[in-house]
């Protein structure tokens, strides 16, 4: 399965987990337990990974794989009779 890239490093937070809820729990998976704080609505992602001492793209890597494992699974759902 090709990983698409729904959310990118210059991306807020707040916009990622407003536009893809399920990003909430990959965000805290990943150690970013922030996801709930009105402060990190208005960081990038990339902010908010060095913030927690974690690699910008290895949080973004996580999160969109996670974000087009759950579409995917969304979309098979739907085709199912």
């Amino acid at each position: 399965m090709e990983i698409k890239e729904y959310v990118t490093k210059d991306m807020l937070m707040g916009d990622i987990v407003q536009q893809y809820p399920i990003a909430i729990r990959a965000l805290m998976e990943c150690g970013m337990g922030c996801v709930s704080c009105p402060a990190s609505a208005m960081e990038t992602v990339t902010e908010a990974a060095r913030v927690h001492g974690l690699n910008p793209q290895d949080v973004l890597d996580y999160v969109n794989e996670r974000i087009t494992y759950t579409e995917a699974m969304q979309e098979q759902t739907s085709l199912e009779p």
